[in-house]
């Protein structure tokens, strides 16, 4: 009988010192093969590979896409690539980013569900927002083991917090605890009662993740219309309700938790009030070099440029004051303003 032999792992904010207790902590003959997707921008130099072989008594590496992958060894995901896994081998691509990264904490999670079902054991880390949560419900849901680490245990608890609030987790821990646990847990048969049938929109979610269009997954039909657009393409979204969480993606890929877009759009708004300013700001330097070269010739008109560009200059400190105080906004942030003001 086969054994909980696939550990994927997703963190983001404090992660790096996380993964160094949890590697540093596992037997040199760790019964799995252990997958980590780290939040980390495209142009991130490829060092976590070197420091966690480092701390690790197993081989840690970065692979290559179609490598086949075996027990006691460490794959980290690449900058700027999703790693999936099919069956035996690992696969990077780069299809559409979800919750705003490549990689993705959910595709990898997603999966692995799909390919292993209780073959699998998902491990959600320190991180901001909620990546990773729609991925652990999907290991929950086709009969894998979901592991937490502990808020108040984490550097940045969002990624615990939001994992315990919606999947039915088995184990919360401290990061010193979990290389223990994880050992028991790979030791353990991967004893399945009744045959799980896999989502028909997991299925699709993977190969989107894969580089499938979406388009031609037909998203539309499946997932509800929403009133919101893409903050990627600016398309629109469709709405999926997923054990009573929603979650959104639009017909070129993109996905978003409610928390993500919420946290995207809030962003995205500062980022555009700040361009009608430049805008705003530009327009009053041009009237004003206008006005000053009709002041001798057309004095009428000059003076009427500069009165339009002292209006401008009006409005743009309008809307500076509406940048400082705006406020960017996720889940965690309104919840704690309902407890502060409540």
């Amino acid at each position: 009988m086969p054994t909980k032999d696939i550990v994927v792992v997703g963190t983001s904010s404090g992660g790096i010192e996380a993964l160094q207790t949890l590697v540093a902590g596992l037997p040199r003959d760790f019964a799995a093969a252990m997958f980590i997707v780290m939040h980390t921008s495209p142009a991130a130099p490829g060092v976590l590979q070197a420091i966690l072989d480092r701390a690790s008594p197993l081989r840690v590496s970065y692979p290559a896409d179609n490598d086949r992958f075996q027990a006691g060894r460490i794959y980290i995901a690449p900058a700027d690539k999703h790693m999936l896994l099919e069956p035996g081998i690992i696969r990077l691509t780069r299809g559409p980013k979800e919750n705003l990264f490549r990689p993705a904490i959910d595709p990898l999670f997603r999966s692995a569900a799909q390919v292993y079902g209780p073959r699998v054991i998902g491990v959600i880390l320190t991180g901001g927002l909620d990546d990773g949560t729609a991925g652990l419900w999907a290991i929950k849901k086709l009969g894998g083991i979901a592991v937490v680490q502990d808020p108040k245990d984490a550097v940045v608890p969002s990624m615990p917090i939001n994992a315990l609030h919606h999947v039915s987790v088995d184990h919360t821990v401290g990061i010193a605890e979990m290389p223990r646990l994880l050992a028991k847990l790979t030791t353990m048969p991967a004893e399945q009662q009744e045959v799980i049938e896999v989502p028909e929109h997991l299925d699709i979610e993977v190969k989107i993740a894969k580089q499938d269009p979406a388009i031609e997954h037909h998203v539309r039909n499946l997932w509800d219309k929403s009133s919101y657009t893409c903050p990627e393409c600016h398309g629109v979204l469709m709405q999926l309700t997923e054990g009573g969480r929603e979650r959104f993606r639009c017909h070129t890929g993109h996905a978003f938790s409610a928390d993500g877009l919420l946290a995207s759009l809030t962003e995205g708004v500062e980022e555009t009030l700040w361009s009608a300013i430049r805008i705003i700001e530009e327009s009053v330097l041009l009237m004003r070099h206008i006005a000053r070269h009709l002041q001798e010739r057309d004095p009428w008109n000059a003076k009427e440029f500069f009165r339009k560009a002292d209006e401008a200059e009006k409005r743009s400190r309008l809307v500076r004051g509406a940048v400082y105080e705006h406020e960017e906004l996720n889940m965690e942030k309104v919840e704690e303003g309902a407890q502060k003001y409540g």
